[in-house]
């Protein structure tokens, strides 16, 4: 497929995978949300003291606000992204709950406070994904650009359901592939090989 032809694809994909999510019961969505919870915790459990990026979840994502609790109660540090160049990367800024958010880009609270910080580790949610760990977001680029900007660059975990394992993305050059990938069904590393 030629770029056009993938941007096209990429934005049908997303509107099917999005609507399949948001189409989850709640019930399921629950089941589904503490088992990721779970894995995540049991992923992070031994890297107290470190600062992780997380999001606001947004149409229907996996909502990591419970996972915040329990890893503030064990050292962490948590920090929520914000854009402030719409063709730039993410700034990520340390964020506890019953902190002030304001509405930022798409209306998704970002911390009021810009109390910079450089996140170890990042969970970024997931559209689609592949069997190669790369992401497919909601089409504004921010983590590709953000982790190409972060240096050192921090250990990249794409979170989604399991429903959202797609054949390829067709990634592009601009494309940076998740180190882990977690969903309710399993935790995937990035291969070592690169794909065909």
């Amino acid at each position: 497929m030629d770029p056009s032809e993938v941007r096209i694809w990429r934005r049908s994909e997303r509107q099917r995978l999005t609507a399949l999510r948001m189409a989850l019961s709640p019930a399921a969505r629950r089941a589904a949300s503490r088992a990721i919870e779970d894995r995540l915790h049991a992923l992070l459990s031994d890297r107290p003291r470190v600062t992780l990026g997380v999001y606001w979840p947004f149409r229907g994502e996996f909502d990591p606000r419970p996972l915040v609790d329990r890893l503030l109660a064990a050292d962490f540090g948590i920090a929520l992204p914000a854009v402030v160049d719409k063709r730039g990367p993410l700034e990520y800024r340390d964020w506890r709950p019953g902190e002030p958010l304001v509405i930022g880009v798409w209306e998704i609270p970002v911390p009021e406070r810009r109390r910079m910080v450089l996140p170890e580790a990042v969970l970024a949610p997931l559209v689609g994904f592949d069997r190669h760990c790369y992401r497919l977001g909601n089409g504004g680029g921010y983590f590709d650009r953000t982790l190409a900007a972060l240096a050192p660059r921090p250990t990249a975990i794409g979170v989604g359901f399991e429903f959202s394992l797609i054949e390829t993305i067709h990634p592009q050059s601009f494309d940076i592939p998740m180190d882990l990938v977690v969903t309710e069904v399993e935790l995937r590393r990035r291969p070592v090989a690169p794909p065909c």
